[in-house]
């Protein structure tokens, strides 16, 4: 199937899902994120909901991203006991790493605090936080000897977000904040006021180097 017909069949099934769903999913286009976020919808996995939309966004500097990862808006109507909830976000963030920062024990520990201190840091409430912190190292040999070793830090993650009115969570919000979180491992500074752009989806230039 090519892009074109795969795109409408993504249309299609979003005006075909819930209204709670499609209320989500138009938060999520609105939301005010920093200008160095670039965030594009992208497809999203059919097998852990009935409805799913999912966008990927990197943390830009110039040609080079500083981190990348993935979000999973997923939705079950009926509910779902594991989630105690019907709308369930689902996250994978990864950063390369200073050699000092890739060496602290407490790495792990700090990375997941970023995660659940970005959601509180709005004021979200949310529940049934999981997920995992892994640390890598790369290390080169033979024709690619002369490259420099290399850390990576991931953090897969997925938690339950309240819902409002009308059983809509504030998708907006959490957006913001996953970005918040996006930010913080790409090494950059708080935002300031007025750091912020309206997004229009999507905005993403394309594949940048690594």
């Amino acid at each position: 199937m090519d892009d074109s017909k795969e795109g409408e069949g993504e249309r299609d099934a979003l005006e075909a899902a819930p209204l709670p769903f499609r209320a989500a999913v138009e938060a999520l286009r609105t939301a005010r994120l920093r200008p160095q976020i670039e965030i594009d919808p992208t497809k999203a996995p059919r097998r852990l909901a009935p409805f799913a939309y999912a966008l990927e966004a990197a943390v830009v500097d110039g040609d080079e991203d500083l981190a990348d990862g993935r979000l999973v808006l997923l939705h079950d109507p009926a509910g779902h006991d594991a989630w105690h909830g019907s709308f369930r976000l689902v996250t994978l963030v990864r950063a390369e790493l200073e050699p000092e920062m890739a060496s602290d024990p407490l790495l792990p520990d700090v990375c997941w605090s970023w995660l659940t201190g970005a959601l509180q840091a709005r004021g979200l409430s949310f529940g049934e936080p999981s997920g995992t912190v892994t640390r890598a190292g790369s290390h080169y040999f033979g024709g690619l000897a002369d490259r420099p070793s290399a850390s990576q830090i991931e953090i897969r993650a997925s938690w339950t977000p309240r819902e409002g009115l009308g059983g809509i969570p504030d998708t907006a919000s959490h957006l913001t904040a996953w970005c918040d979180l996006l930010a913080q491992i790409a090494g950059l500074p708080p935002a300031g006021p007025g750091d912020a752009s309206i997004v229009t989806l999507p905005q993403r230039r394309g594949p940048q180097s690594r």
